[in-house]
């Protein structure tokens, strides 16, 4: 039975890709393989690769030593640990980011947690139980699907990590954060973040690794990781696909 339902998966697949060729999710170019971009569209992306802030991951114009804080993270230090995000927000990038978030391209995923998972080796390697950043239940309710869950799954499916999708819970229904200051953006998630009492073994005395899709100003990802905190997180860091780039980029 086993062999059988592999057996039309196989033809399922093959039989898709023939009537819908993988395409380039950045031009639609046609692609040999799924989950890629064309070469093209690849050279738009900015990687962020060392030497960059080792709180921050803000790249540096040149290697400035190993350890090296941005001005950011010195005068304002954040309450997570370390962040690690795969590329700067920008072309490309931010195109992916909004066709997953509002545009049900649940597809780009894997390519998307796949960068994520070379960008947060090292938290990876530290991590014992990986949390999505939650939407809150109306706005879960609308768009039907959690972006940060989707990528958080599969990042932690592939590092064999512990998923706890239900830890942490959005109480307070904020507005968006798009067009907000750095002050709104922090006055808006206020609260807005607390782990459930039946699922504070998830994360207690644990090193968690908080997951989303794009770090703006740090407002949302330190208020879950203050959340995570309170319930008896030991350690915080955050991975994210994307991040914006500062003045120090």
């Amino acid at each position: 039975m086993n062999i059988f339902r592999r057996g039309t998966a196989l033809f399922a697949g093959g039989f898709g890709r023939l009537i819908f060729p993988p395409v380039c999710p950045g031009c639609q170019t046609a692609l040999h393989d799924a989950h890629a971009v064309c070469p093209t569209c690849w050279s738009t992306l900015r990687f962020i690769e060392r030497p960059f802030c080792e709180v921050l991951c803000l790249p540096f114009a040149y290697d400035l030593g190993h350890g090296f804080l941005s001005a950011e993270a010195i005068a304002d230090p954040p309450p997570f640990r370390r962040l690690r995000a795969a590329v700067l927000y920008q072309d490309l990038a931010g195109r992916l980011v909004s066709s997953l978030k509002y545009g049900d391209r649940t597809d780009l995923v894997p390519l998307m947690a796949g960068w994520m998972r070379r960008a947060g080796a090292e938290l990876l390697d530290k991590a014992e139980v990986i949390v999505p950043v939650p939407l809150h239940k109306a706005r879960l309710w609308g768009r039907q699907f959690n972006q940060s869950a989707e990528l958080a799954r599969l990042i932690a499916h592939h590092s064999r990590t512990a998923y706890a999708p239900l830890a942490l819970q959005r109480v307070k229904a904020t507005r968006s954060q798009v067009g907000l200051g750095p002050q709104q953006r922090r006055d808006n998630v206020r609260g807005a973040f607390r782990v459930r009492d039946q699922r504070r073994f998830e994360v207690e005395g644990k090193h968690v690794l908080l997951i989303d899709d794009v770090y703006t100003t740090g407002a949302t990802v330190s208020a879950a990781t203050r959340a995570l905190k309170r319930a008896g997180a030991r350690e915080v860091d955050v991975l994210t696909f994307a991040r914006v780039a500062t003045r120090e980029a």
